[in-house]
C-alpha cells in the first residue's frame, strides 16, 4: 500500500469523456465531478447507458483507441491520472487501483491454477517471494470465506461456481493492499443469497484493509447497504450527489425521485398503490435535449427556464455536500404526496388451470465420462413438485440457481418430459407429452415470456413479422390480412407505437424488445404464461412498465401467470402466492402475505433477509447462509437445506440429517417442509420491519 495519504483518495473534477466515430463526436460523460475519501464507499447509481462504467474506465486510464478525456481532470492520491507515463500507470493500476468487473470469468485466466493467478500480483507488484506470495494468497483465500482455501488454490475456475469464482476476484483485487478499489456491478450475475454474502465481505474487507471504494450499481439497495455517499448519473451527468441519508431521505433531483417510485419497496401493491414508470425513453447521446438532459420525462419541467443552456451543479441550501443539478429544486415540495397511479380492480382469481401431482424430474448424466469414469449418476433436478394454479392469478416460483426452477419450466413447456408424476392443463396430463407431439392449442395455451429479450427475437426479422409468425404457428386468423390486423393489435396491447412493426430488433431498447416478447406470448391467447426472470435484464425504471404491462394483460385476458424470479421485491409486489424452492424440493408454499410474514421455512427467512431495500426506514434482521447449494448430483441426506440452516440445533436427535420433512399446513394455504415444530415456528421473529419513526 502507499505512503499515508489525507486528501482525498480520488478526486474527480468536471470530468468529460467523448467517444469518436467516423461521423461524429458522442460525448459520454460530461462535467462529472465526485470525491472518494481515505475509506469511504462511494456508490454510483444510475441506468444502463448513463456513462458510470466510463468514469470507472476513464480512472482506470483504459478508454480504448476510441474513447478520449476531453476536460476535466481525475486526480489519484493529489496526481493528475493524464500526467502519468505508462510505465507509472502500469504500476498504479495493479498495486494501488484495483477494479472488480461484473462477470467473473472475465478476469480469471481458464488455464491457471486459482494460486498461481493470485501469486502473479505480488511477485509482480511488490517484488514477494514465491513463498511469502503463498502465504499471502492464503490469507486472502481465508479472509473471503472460501472453504478448504489449500484445495481452492489448486483448483481451476471451472471447478468454482460463480459466487467462488467472484470471491477469488475480489481476493486477487485485494493481493496487492490497494488504496482504491472499484467495484462494477460486481453481483449482478449472482443469487440474492450469494450477493448478500459478498456484500458482506466487501464491507468487512473495506474496514479491516482500509481501502476507498466506488461501487458502480443500479440497485439503490445495495448501495445503501455498502456506501457512505452516492452519486446519481442520467444520461452522462451526475444529478445529485451527497450522503446516503440527504440522497434517501431528502432527494432534490427529480430524477432521483422518479427512480424510487418505479421500485417495489414495502407498501407498494400492484392494485392499490401500482409503481409509477418513468414516462419516454433514455435519450440517446446524440439526441440529448437542449437544457435539462431530463427536461423531457420530468413532472416539473419548465419551458423557457429548463430548456435554457447548460445547468450546473447547485448546493442544496443548508447542506454544501449535497448538490443537486436541477434549477427548480428550492420551488418543488419534495414533501407532497406521490400522485398515485390509477389505482386498479383486484383481478378474479378463477378455476384450476394447472395442476402438478408429485411431479419429478430425473436426469441421467456420464459419471465424469471425460476423465475415464465409467457409470452414469442422476440428477434429481425435481423432487415431487405438487401445486395447484389458478386462471387469473400469478404465482410466483423463487430460489436460488440450481432448485429446479427453469427444469420444471421447461416440463411444463414440453422441452423435457417429466420422471414421474402428474401435469394437468385442464384435466389432461401432458407431463410425458413432449413439445413436437403437443396439439397446436396446447403449444398456444402454455407460452414463455424469458430473461434475456436480446436473445429471443430473430435479428434478421422485422418485429411485425416475428409476431405474425407466431400467430402463423397457433393457427390464429384464416387470412394474411386477420393476421395482420391482430399483429397491430397485439403492438397496441404492449403499448408500443403501429409503426414498430417494420423495425428491426436492433433498432429497440431492451425493455422495447420484452414488449415484443410479450406480445408474442400472448398471441395465442395463452392459458398460462411462464415469465422466466422477464425483467431481471432490463434497467429499474424500465422494469416498473414491463411489469405492469404484464399485469395488465394477465388481468384482461384471465391468464395465469407463473413468475419465476429470485428478486422478492419484485415478487412482493406481484404475486398473489410464492412456492419457495429449495434443491428440486418446494419448501414453502402459501399467499404472498402468509410467506413474506413468520412463521417461515428457515431458507424462506434466510432469502428475506438477504434481499437488499432501498429504504432507510426498514430495519432487517441480518442471516448469511454460509455455504453454496449443494450439487443435485450429490444432494444431502434428510432435509434438503441441512447443510446450510441455523435452525438446526433446535431439532432433537438427528431427524434433520435422516429424514425427508413432510408438508404440513401452517394454516390454511399455507404448507412448509420443515421438522420444527409448531411452537418453535410460532416463536419466529419478522425478519423485515419498517422503522415508522425514521424520517
Amino acid at each position: 500500500m502507499g505512503e499515508a495519504y489525507d486528501g482525498p483518495i480520488l478526486e474527480i473534477d468536471g470530468l468529460s469523456i467523448s467517444f469518436f466515430t467516423r461521423l461524429r463526436e458522442i460525448p459520454a460523460v460530461m462535467d462529472f465531478s465526485v470525491s472518494v475519501k481515505p475509506g469511504e464507499a462511494v456508490g454510483l447509481v444510475g441506468e444502463s447507458g448513463c456513462g458510470k462504467s466510463t468514469v470507472a474506465l476513464g480512472v482506470m486510464q483504459d478508454l480504448g483507441v476510441n474513447g478520449r478525456v476531453v476536460g476535466g481532470s481525475i486526480k489519484f492520491k493529489g496526481r493528475d491520472l493524464s500526467q502519468m507515463s505508462a510505465a507509472e500507470l502500469r504500476q498504479i493500476r495493479g498495486s494501488e487501483i484495483a477494479m472488480i468487473y461484473q462477470e467473473p470469468m472475465a478476469s480469471l485466466n481458464p488455464a491457471m491454477r486459482i494460486g498461481q493467478q493470485l501469486m502473479e500480483v505480488p511477485m509482480i507488484h511488490g517484488g514477494m517471494s514465491k513463498r511469502e506470495a503463498h502465504a499471502r494468497a492464503l490469507q486472502l483465500v481465508t479472509d473471503v470465506k472460501l472453504p478448504d482455501p489449500e484445495r481452492i488454490l489448486k483448483a481451476y475456475p471451472h471447478q468454482l461456481s460463480g459466487g467462488q469464482q467472484q470471491r477469488i476476484v475480489i481476493a486477487m483485487a485485494l493481493m496487492s493492499e490497494p488504496s482504491l478499489l472499484i467495484l462494477d456491478e460486481p453481483t449482478t450475475a449472482l443469487d440474492v443469497t450469494v450477493e448478500a454474502a459478498i456484500i458482506d465481505l466487501v464491507k468487512d474487507l473495506g474496514r479491516k484493509y482500509g481501502t476507498s471504494m466506488l461501487f458502480i450499481s443500479h440497485n439503490l439497495g445495495l448501495v445503501l447497504d455498502t456506501c457512505d455517499r452516492i452519486c446519481v448519473m442520467y444520461s452522462g451527468e451526475a444529478v445529485e450527489r451527497g450522503s446516503i441519508a440527504d440522497v434517501f431521505d431528502g432527494m432534490r433531483h427529480p430524477y432521483t425521485q422518479a427512480l424510487f417510485r418505479s421500485i417495489p419497496l414495502p407498501g407498494a401493491d400492484k392494485t392499490a398503490r401500482p409503481l409509477v414508470a418513468i414516462p419516454g425513453n433514455f435519450p440517446l447521446p446524440h439526441e440529448r435535449p437542449e437544457g435539462c438532459n431530463f427536461g423531457p420525462r420530468c413532472d416539473y419541467f419548465v419551458a423557457e427556464r429548463c430548456d435554457q443552456g447548460a445547468i450546473p451543479m447547485l448546493d442544496v441550501p443548508e447542506n454544501t455536500r449535497h448538490a443537486t443539478r436541477c434549477i427548480r429544486h428550492d420551488e418543488i415540495d419534495w414533501a407532497a404526496p406521490m400522485a398515485h397511479a390509477a389505482t386498479k380492480s383486484k383481478g378474479e382469481v378463477g378455476d384450476v388451470v394447472l395442476k402438478m401431482d408429485k411431479l419429478k424430474k430425473y436426469y441421467q448424466v456420464a459419471a465424469h465420462s471425460m476423465f475415464g469414469g465409467t457409470g452414469t449418476k442422476v440428477v434429481k433436478a425435481n423432487e415431487e413438485l405438487s401445486f395447484e394454479a389458478r386462471a387469473g392469478e400469478t404465482l410466483a416460483i423463487v430460489g436460488e440457481s440450481g432448485c429446479g426452477k427453469s427444469t420444471f419450466a421447461k416440463v411444463l413447456m414440453g422441452l423435457e418430459t417429466a420422471t414421474a408424476g402428474h401435469l394437468l392443463l385442464d384435466g389432461r396430463d401432458i407431463g410425458t407429452t413432449a413439445i413436437e407431439d403437443r396439439g397446436t392449442q396446447t403449444v398456444a395455451d402454455i407460452q414463455m415470456v424469458f430473461q434475456n429479450p436480446f436473445d429471443t427475437l430473430n435479428p434478421s426479422m422485422t418485429v411485425g413479422r416475428q409476431i405474425i409468425r407466431a400467430l402463423e404457428v397457433f393457427g390464429v386468423g384464416t387470412s394474411a390480412r386477420d393476421r395482420k390486423a391482430r399483429m397491430l393489435e397485439l403492438l397496441d396491447l404492449v403499448k408500443l407505437p403501429r409503426e414498430f412493426a417494420s423495425r428491426m430488433p436492433r433498432q429497440l431498447s431492451g425493455g422495447q424488445k420484452q414488449r415484443v416478447g410479450i406480445a408474442r406470448a400472448f398471441a395465442g391467447d395463452a392459458r398460462i404464461v411462464v415469465a422466466d426472470e422477464p425483467v431481471s435484464a432490463l434497467d429499474v425504471s424500465v422494469q416498473a412498465a414491463v411489469t405492469d404491462l404484464l399485469m395488465e394483460i394477465q388481468q384482461a385476458q384471465q391468464t395465469c401467470l407463473l413468475f419465476i424470479s429470485h428478486d422478492l421485491s419484485i415478487v412482493r409486489y406481484l404475486s398473489d402466492r410464492v412456492m419457495v424452492m429449495y434443491l428440486g424440493h418446494v419448501v414453502e408454499l402459501g399467499t404472498t402475505d402468509q410467506v413474506f410474514s413468520p412463521p417461515y421455512h428457515p431458507y424462506t427467512e434466510a432469502l428475506l433477509s438477504a434481499v437488499p431495500i432501498a429504504d432507510t426506514r426498514v430495519k432487517k434482521k441480518h442471516i448469511v447462509l454460509e455455504g453454496d447449494v449443494p450439487s443435485a448430483m450429490n444432494p444431502p441426506s434428510g432435509c434438503p437445506f441441512q447443510t446450510r440452516c441455523r435452525w438446526k440445533s433446535q431439532v432433537p436427535g438427528n431427524l434433520c440429517e435422516t429424514q425427508v420433512p413432510e408438508f404440513r399446513a401452517l394454516a390454511a394455504g399455507h404448507t412448509v417442509k420443515c421438522h420444527l415444530d409448531d411452537a418453535q415456528l410460532a416463536a419466529m421473529e419478522p425478519v423485515i420491519e419498517m422503522d415508522v419513526t425514521a424520517r
